[in-house]
Order: C-alpha cells, then structure tokens, then sequence
C-alpha cells in the first residue's frame, strides 16, 4: 500500500527508541546517584561523626541567644564518638541568659571531652563568656577578647510622640510595672531598679572571670573595665592561655589530653535558626500602627540583632560604633 512505511524506516524507528529509553534510564540513574551523594555528604557530618572517633568542630557566630538548636547541638556532641572539642567562636557577645546557657552547656561537656575555645575576629561579652566554658582559650594576636561588662538598652522616643501630637495612655499596677516603656521619660526609680539589674549581673560576669581565669582583686579590677583587649594584651592578663589557631589547639589536645593524632576534624552545625520577638518589636507593630513607619523601622533595627534575632533585656556584646 501506498501508506505502508518502509521496512528500513520502521527497523531505524524502533532502534532510535531504544536508544532514546537506554539514555533515559541512564540519565535517570545518574541522577539517582548523584542525589544519593548529596544526602550522604549532607548527613555526614553528623552522622559519620557521631560513630567514628574525631574532632568536633563547634561554631558559635553572631549574637548569641542560647536558642535550642545549639544547646542541643552541644548535648548531641557530648554523646557522640568525638574525643575532644574545638569551639570556634566568630561573636561580639549576645544576650546575658543566652551566654549563660551556653556556658553552662559547655561546662557539663568538658567533663565528659576536653573542650577547647579558638577565637577568631573577637569573642567579646558574651562570646567570652561562652570560652570561659572551655578548657582552654587559644586566640589569633590579633583577636578581640574581652569586654567583661553588662547593658540595658532601650530607646526612649517620648520627645518625638510630643512633637507628633501622640501619647500612650496606660494604667498599671505599680509605677516601676514595664518600666521602662520608651513611651515616656525613665523615672529615676525605674532607672534606679535597671541599675541594679545591670550590677548584679555584671557582679555575676566578674565572678565568673575571676574563677576560671584565676584572677586576684586586682588582675579582675585591670581587665573588667569593659573594653576590650588584643590577644596579645590578653594573655599577659590571663585573658587568654595561648596566641594561636586550631593547630595549636589540636597539639595541646595531643599533647595535654592525650588525643589521637592526626584525627579528621568534623563540622557540627545547628539544624536551623529560631528568633523571638521582643517587647521592642511589638512597639515597633504599635508605632508603626499609629502611623509612624519610619519610626518603627528605627525601633525594629535597634531591637534585632545580627542573624535576626531580638535582644531585649540585659545583654553582654560588645557594640562597634556606627560611624555611618
């Protein structure tokens, strides 16, 4: 018939097809295996190194909060195979109670692995209060440490709602009740009860100092001024045991603590990133409901910290001035 296809064309048909199904089907595993790879290199960080005997790398970064992703990452690596620790800390400091935690998470896992600390631009305030948890502190000479002090922070835009004509009404049940609010000049009282919220704290942080560095009255006195130091101006204030990097660190952990040489160092990270949302951004929702969103964009730059966390209350970090 007239219609009917050539042998040949049919014969060069069907081999074009299965070629076209081999390359398919190969195509197919490829990527079958290519994204079985990922998921392992993914995982293994985490699962490799919690069964094999290794370096943990732990890396504290940024503001700190003590979120639960990284009190549990502690924990987590105080049950795995790791023989000894390394906290890489790249923080100028975070909130008090945040840094709290975090010490006292690392305290519970040097008793169980030696842990030691390897600062890298700073570990000021409350990052030095995380390496106050470790064994030992090695730092860059160039490395920022220090700042052992205490602030509460908070605007006061109560010139500005005068001049806009607008006034937050309340009642309370006591006068130092959400003092201060911001919404109106800080009463010496409330000023008063801050202070002592500050110096109490601040007695805390200079009491930890003293007993992990081994400071008398008047090395403390000499470094708890809140500024901060250099390593190399730290370390003939005991602010640090040693001028150097994680190959330091690595060779006092063979050498002091006795751990395998040449050990694979693993990267421990968080599974992700959690936030808050403080009293100075719930002001920042109700100026910017009463029409002020410059305003409110101001208080909510004030209120969140680097990685986009809030720090309302007493905090430990070390602010670089803004010279913008």
């Amino acid at each position: 018939m007239a219609n009917e296809l050539p042998a040949d064309y049919l014969i060069d048909r069907r081999r074009l097809r299965r070629k076209l199904s081999f390359w398919r089907i190969a195509a197919f595993a490829v990527l079958i295996i290519a994204l079985g790879a990922a998921a392992y290199r993914w995982t293994d960080g985490l699962s490799v190194a919690a069964s094999r005997h290794h370096i943990a790398r732990l890396t504290l970064s940024g503001v700190l909060t003590g979120d639960r992703n990284t009190l549990k990452l502690i924990d987590d690596i105080s049950k795995s195979q790791a023989s000894a620790v390394l906290v890489s800390i790249e923080s100028p400091g975070g909130t008090t109670t945040g840094a709290e935690r975090i010490y006292g998470e690392l305290r519970r896992l040097s008793e169980k692995k030696p842990v030691v600390a390897v600062v890298g631009t700073m570990a000021a305030s409350g990052g030095y209060i995380a390496a106050l948890g470790t064994d030992r502190i090695f730092a860059r000479g160039n490395s920022l440490v220090g700042s052992i002090g205490v602030l509460f922070q908070y605007p006061n835009f109560a010139k500005v709602m005068d001049t806009v004509g607008v006034k937050m009404e309340e009642v309370k049940s006591s006068p130092l009740k959400a003092s201060p609010n911001g919404f109106e000049p800080t009463s010496p009282e409330a000023r008063a009860a801050l202070a002592s919220l500050v110096s109490d704290s601040f007695d805390w942080f200079k009491s930890l100092v003293k007993e992990r560095r081994h400071l008398d009255d008047r090395e403390l006195a000499a470094v708890a001024d809140g500024r901060v130091f250099t390593a190399r101006q730290g370390l003939p204030l005991k602010l640090i045991d040693e001028v150097g990097g994680e190959r330091e660190a690595i060779a006092w952990l063979e050498k002091e603590k006795k751990v395998q040489k040449d050990l694979p160092i693993r990267d421990w990270k968080p599974s992700g990133n959690t936030g808050y949302l403080g009293l100075l951004g719930m002001s920042a929702n109700l100026v910017d409901a009463a029409g002020m969103p410059a305003l409110a964009g101001l208080l909510r730059r004030i209120d969140t910290g680097r990685d986009g966390q809030m720090l309302d209350g007493l905090m430990a970090i070390w602010h670089v001035p803004d010279l913008h």
